[in-house]
């Protein structure tokens, strides 16, 4: 796998906060570890079932060797267990197995996990440190990147959170041959985004890529990955909690989000996100931003990796309601991410209801 062996270093505010370490297996945790000051300090790998079935003892076994103890916490897999109730439990594993502020939690999974955990690391004791290791494409390139924690709450999506930064990202390429299919997709939709909010040429040789991406080309896939987490680098850089351009990352999300909840989260996020972008494309066409030409590309684009552009059995006025109680308002206003062109995405509160209801109906089928 060409790529492996890259450090990627993520500074807020100036100063170096963690690390991204892009590898081709686990062989090298341990030393990336020892910077931490981890001498007879106590680890939880928090995990799902899933993840934790295939990876969970690997893990144990790699830490064992530098750790006073390794504990494994596993809760089901799946987005319904991103709640305050399966926090609760985190924290009973800790307090009882007595870990203090200097121990470390270790995220070993997708963007459930690696936002559950972190959040539990913000909160208990006021703050535990953590690392991440992603399992998933779309928890490599975006969710485990920036400081991003949360839980939902009565099934809304993040709306319980906090930003944290890791100590450290460690990025396993090998695992993605474990990955299904359809998460592979899935985490394209993330990736696309990049592309289009960010980088025209990155969007292109995306495109471009598509047959060898989808047969798991690892050189490939290991450049991709690398090209993402510097395009999130360096936005997450630029504004770590959200206050400006960071917003950017949220294309397609705001949509995606209430299509999320109102499906009972039976769809992956990255096809949600996906319906998302397409109602933003939209969006966009409408102002005269892009061209149908561009739209319909766009639209291409997703479907070449199996992601939804319209979804079924919603009703436009639920969506609507749904996304207006969305968290990225602002002072009333729905925060929309547009694209001003192919590669440039733009922040505007100015989308009326009105607007945003023919966007919602464009991706209804």
């Amino acid at each position: 796998m060409n790529g492996a062996g890259k450090t990627l270093e993520i500074k807020v505010d100036s100063k170096l906060a963690y690390e991204i370490q892009i590898e081709e297996s686990y062989r090298f945790l341990p030393e990336r570890l020892q910077s931490l000051d981890i001498q007879n300090r106590k680890f939880m790998i928090a995990s799902d079932s899933n993840v934790a079935r295939l990876y969970a003892g690997e893990m144990a076994d790699i830490l064992r060797p530098i750790a006073k103890s390794v504990t494994v916490y596993r809760f089901p897999a799946g987005e319904k267990s991103k709640n305050l109730d399966t926090v609760k439990e985190c924290y009973e594993q800790l307090i009882r197995h007595g870990f203090d502020r200097k121990d470390i939690l270790i995220a070993l999974g997708g963007g459930v996990v690696g936002d559950l955990t972190g959040f539990v690391a913000s909160t208990y004791l006021r703050g535990i440190r953590f690392v991440q290791v992603p399992t998933s494409l779309l928890s490599m390139v975006d969710s485990s990147i920036g400081g991003k924690t949360g839980v939902d709450f009565n099934d809304y999506k993040n709306m319980v959170g906090a930003f944290y930064q890791p100590k450290l990202v460690y990025i396993n390429l090998a695992v993605l041959r474990s990955l299904p299919s359809n998460q592979l997709y899935s985490g394209m939709s993330e990736i696309i985004k990049h592309g289009l909010i960010k980088d025209y040429d990155y969007y292109t040789w995306i495109q471009k890529h598509a047959s060898e991406i989808k047969a798991k080309n690892y050189p490939i896939l290991a450049e991709m990955i690398d090209r993402s987490c510097r395009i999130k680098k360096e936005v997450v850089e630029e504004d770590p909690k959200e206050n400006g351009i960071r917003a950017l990352l949220n294309f397609g999300h705001t949509i995606g989000h209430s299509v999320e909840k109102l499906k009972n989260f039976t769809l992956l996020h990255g096809e949600c996100v996906s319906v998302g972008m397409a109602a933003a494309a939209y969006l966009s066409l409408q102002r005269g931003y892009i061209t149908q030409e561009q739209y319909e590309d766009v639209l291409r684009t997703l479907q070449a990796f199996e992601q939804p552009v319209a979804v079924r059995g919603l009703n436009a006025e639920a969506v609507l309601q749904v996304t207006k109680l969305d968290k990225k308002m602002d002072a009333g206003h729905i925060k929309f991410i547009l694209l001003k062109d192919i590669g440039k995405g733009i922040i505007d509160t100015t989308v009326s209801e009105k607007e945003i209801s023919k966007a919602i109906q464009s991706v209804l089928s």
